[in-house]
């Protein structure tokens, strides 16, 4: 889900949602003055007097929002204390069942020691790494992780069209997906305007608030003279990684193939025949182990079926 929303109204419909949660804090960007002259602009009406209590009201609100036992990544652009150890130091003596975890593995920043404002945190420092300023601090809250059952998608009475398109969807995810991945089609899939969705849980939980995208895209219905037809997602290829695709339909180049340049540019791209890939239907392009987007093969030709939005140009 991609939501359009203010923190408060988050975690008033999610409280406990979440088993981990990013905060890319909104902050005076002390850290970008080096290499934006906006950032310098943007200080004089964002500084941290203004900024460090918006930072307070998203910490509050993730509180709320993460499950016992959760996560939080909590990061700025500042070299502000008062935006960073203080922030989080203050966060802690209100909410005492948070520890930080430190990440001495981590090259390359510079790790707050004993004795510091916040052990375990770390930051980047222009001087001393290749970056502008930057704050990062791990925080794990106490308890037992539970998985909390938030309700699978409500199933609603269907036309025959929509019926045939979600049949069609899952015909082409078991066409790419391998064994580990069949459980993507355990959960009923969705139905918004011609888009098919696949949402793990009742989306009815978001009913009060702004949604910009509804989980993970499948793809579309199309009538074509009175035919059903599927258009499959790029989004799909994506999110899955190589174990989660079937090795027969997964198309490996390499970094500097000129395929590579020509697929994103939405070209027809060929293939020698290769050993144990399939020599028709849906295929993912990747380079390496990175998957790029979908094609369909018909012998040694593949039709670029990346978006024409996203093609080079």
């Amino acid at each position: 889900m991609i939501l359009n929303e203010t923190p408060e109204n988050i975690a008033a419909s999610l409280p406990g949602f979440f088993d981990k949660i990013l905060i890319d804090a909104p902050c005076s960007g002390e850290g970008m003055f080096r290499r934006d002259h906006q950032a310098i602009k943007s200080y004089e009406e964002y500084g941290p007097s203004k900024i460090a209590p918006v930072q307070k009201d998203i910490l509050e609100a993730a509180h709320i929002c993460l499950k016992e036992g959760g996560e939080i990544v909590y990061s700025t652009c500042t070299f502000c204390e008062d935006e960073n150890e203080g922030q989080i130091k203050a966060f802690i003596e209100r909410h005492p069942e948070y520890e930080v975890i430190a990440h001495p593995e981590i090259g390359g920043v510079w790790h707050n020691g004993e004795g510091s404002t916040l052990p375990g945190s770390m930051r980047i420092l222009p001087h001393l790494a290749k970056g502008d300023g930057h704050f990062c601090v791990h925080l794990k809250k106490a308890g037992a992780k539970t998985d909390t059952d938030f309700g699978m998608p409500s199933r609603t009475k269907l036309k025959a069209t929509e019926r045939k398109g979600i049949e069609l969807a899952k015909e082409f995810l078991g066409e790419i997906l391998a064994e580990e991945a069949e459980n993507l089609t355990d959960i009923p899939l969705v139905i918004h305007g011609s888009g098919i969705f696949r949402i793990p849980f009742d989306e009815n939980l978001f009913g009060r608030l702004k949604i910009v995208k509804t989980g993970l895209y499948i793809g579309d219905i199309r009538i074509t003279s009175g035919k059903t037809l599927f258009s499959p997602s790029n989004s799909i290829a994506l999110s899955l990684d190589t174990e989660k695709v079937r090795k027969d339909s997964y198309i490996s180049l390499a970094p500097d193939d000129e395929r590579v340049t020509r697929y994103l540019k939405g070209e027809t791209i060929s293939v020698p025949d290769v050993e144990g890939i399939k020599n028709s239907g849906y295929v993912v392009i990747g380079v390496g182990k990175y998957p790029l987007g979908l094609g369909k093969i018909s012998g040694s030709t593949i039709k670029n079926l990346y978006p024409k939005a996203w093609r080079m140009m």
